[in-house]
């Protein structure tokens, strides 16, 4: 039937898998890796007593905004990363999250772990980062997604144990830790606090990645540039409340590991479509969608890009340059990066024509 006569439209094309889409994921917490299964297998293995927020299999009902809200979050952190005693567990929980990666077309993660609060259920500082090391090196064989650590400081905790875990970081720089973070709230302990860690990070060649501008405005993330002179931020996403820290981070090519599905979780943004992605993108700023912590949240990195497509209608052709954006965010070597923007151009071209039949 011919349109004009009043017929169905012809069916739009159909949209592209995004878990087919290769990508780097560059803000994913340790702890917050873990499948949820797995937390009940180990509570049970340890006899640890498990809030329903964590044991009922849905995500649970958070809102940070406000310091009660924030330490309900913490908490349930802590709960779940004290299920996590032994050699054997750690490995699991990497190569599980390996596994993740691979069935949301990431190809390469960087994954960050503060090891002082594993440290004490497995021998110390040092054989901890070693462990966590080796697991990483092991999912990474196994599954075939390129895996790197960053170090994560504390903000709630004194500035000289930031420093302590910079110098191990960089003892283990080339070994699979390839940068230097600063996590938790950032209403509390000032950038500056954490300038002496982060020159000493920098000196040994690691990239500084705190978090800023995701509980508090654009003036943490300009903290983080001025007095942390971050290469890359973790969150970011209030900048878009600053058109001038905008356009900065567009001209000095800083990328914002934004967490869509974290934001809305913990209450910085009431609706998805209210994560002001596209004040960030018609700004420049390079972006790399991040998961953050899916035990906690409930999505993992493909649902980030569903988001951006659903909510803020970004097209293929928009995801495709998000996920070459996170590709360039990383450290990955020339090789990874080659290997998955060519990925990324085979997802966007358009598929053969079938070939007629005689």
């Amino acid at each position: 039937m011919h349109p004009s006569s009043g017929g169905n439209p012809p069916n739009p094309p159909r949209a592209r898998d995004v878990r087919l889409l290769p990508k780097a994921h560059l803000h994913l917490h340790f702890t917050g890796s873990m499948r949820s299964g797995t937390l009940l297998e180990l509570a049970d293995k340890y006899g640890v007593h498990l809030p329903e927020a964590l044991s009922s299999g849905e995500p649970p009902k958070l809102r940070a905004t406000d310091e009660r809200g924030w330490f309900r979050f913490q908490r349930l952190y802590d709960i779940a990363r004290s299920c996590l005693r032994s050699p054997e567990d750690i490995r699991r929980l990497v190569h599980e999250a390996a596994e993740e990666e691979v069935a949301d077309g990431s190809g390469w993660l960087e994954i960050q772990v503060d090891p002082t609060s594993y440290a004490p259920r497995l021998g110390g500082l040092i054989p901890a980062i070693e462990i966590i090391l080796d697991a990483v090196e092991a999912a990474s064989r196994d599954t075939g997604v390129g895996i790197r650590v960053l170090i994560a400081a504390n903000r709630m905790k004194h500035p000289l144990d930031a420093r302590t875990l910079a110098r191990l970081a960089v003892r283990y720089a080339g070994q699979g830790v390839v940068g230097f973070g600063l996590s938790n709230d950032e209403r509390r302990g000032l950038a500056r606090d954490f300038d002496r860690a982060f020159h000493i990070a920098r000196e040994g060649g690691l990239l500084a990645a705190p978090h800023g501008g995701e509980l508090t405005g654009p003036a943490s993330v300009r903290d983080c540039l001025d007095d942390l002179r971050a290469g890359r931020i973790g969150h970011g996403i209030r900048s878009a409340e600053s058109p001038a820290l905008l356009r900065r981070l567009a001209e000095e090519g800083v990328t914002c590991e934004v967490c869509p599905s974290s934001n809305v979780a913990l209450g910085v943004y009431e609706k998805p479509e209210d994560v002001p992605l596209r004040a960030l993108w018609d700004a420049g700023v390079p972006m790399a969608l991040g998961a953050d912590d899916p035990l906690l949240f409930g999505t993992r990195l493909a649902a980030q890009y569903e988001l951006a497509r659903e909510h803020h209608g970004f097209t293929d052709e928009e995801l495709a340059e998000l996920a070459r954006q996170s590709v360039r965010g990383s450290v990955a070597p020339e090789d990874v990066r080659g290997r998955l923007l060519a990925g990324i151009d085979g997802w966007l071209a358009p598929a053969p024509a079938p070939v007629p039949t005689v």
